[in-house]
């Protein structure tokens, strides 16, 4: 049975009571904590940032899957990575040198990821994907949560698993947005190797169930 991830989106947590959330996060069958960076340029909102990171850092033993949704994202690498990150995704729409990114994460010692938003071809990656670990696909416009997936995300998916394989890579397909119970089936079905959940796991009550639940989907069985 193939082996999928599941990385709650801590943008979604109720930071009046971070640590709790933490807690269960660390306690849960999750594997990566993901934190979405926004700068208010590069999406239509604000998020948190550096001291944040800091300072949950101890809080959890979660791999820190960090995505910036920022413009000139280069600038901070190495801080995010004092911070504490693990894995540092930067955008396709932004880096015009995108190699050299990607070269700069992976000498500070994090593994590195690239995301596409929902109108980005997943053809534009046919040169750097032998160097990245993982590409982020957004299945909704990023730079809010709660929002509705996409559905032609399931697609994109695919040709990207296609890509990936006949490539002969390990690069990791991770799918952010509007992700869920009812839909993880059929997104790793199509190819998806990590899932990011944010609504649906902290706003349920039982968000350590979600994640079990996700996590416990065997594609093997799934019908197409």
């Amino acid at each position: 049975m193939k082996q999928h991830l599941i990385a709650p989106s801590a943008l979604a947590a109720d930071f009046t009571r971070l640590a709790d959330e933490l807690e269960m996060v660390d306690s849960s069958e999750a594997d990566w904590l993901h934190l979405d960076i926004m700068d208010g340029r590069f999406v239509p909102n604000i998020s948190f940032g550096v001291p944040v990171i800091k300072a949950i850092r101890p809080l959890t033993g979660k791999p820190f899957d960090v995505h910036l949704m920022i413009v000139e994202p280069e600038k901070y690498f190495s801080t995010f990575q004092q911070a504490g990150a693990d894995l540092l995704t930067v955008h396709l729409e932004v880096s015009n040198h995108l190699h050299r990114s990607v070269q700069a994460i992976h000498d500070l010692g994090m593994r590195a990821g690239v995301s596409l938003n929902p109108h980005t071809p997943v053809h534009l990656l046919e040169e750097i994907l032998p160097e990245v670990d993982l590409v982020l696909l957004m299945a909704v416009n990023p730079g809010f949560g709660g929002q509705s997936f996409i559905q032609n995300t399931l697609s994109k998916i695919t040709r990207l698993r296609r890509m990936i394989d006949e490539l002969g890579t390990e690069t990791l397909i991770e799918v952010d947005g509007g992700v869920n119970t009812d839909n993880a089936p059929a997104i790793l079905k199509a190819g998806a190797d990590v899932l990011v959940a944010g609504s649906s796991i902290f706003k349920h009550t039982d968000p350590r169930g979600v994640i079990h639940t996700m996590k416990s989907v065997n594609v093997d069985t799934i019908k197409t």
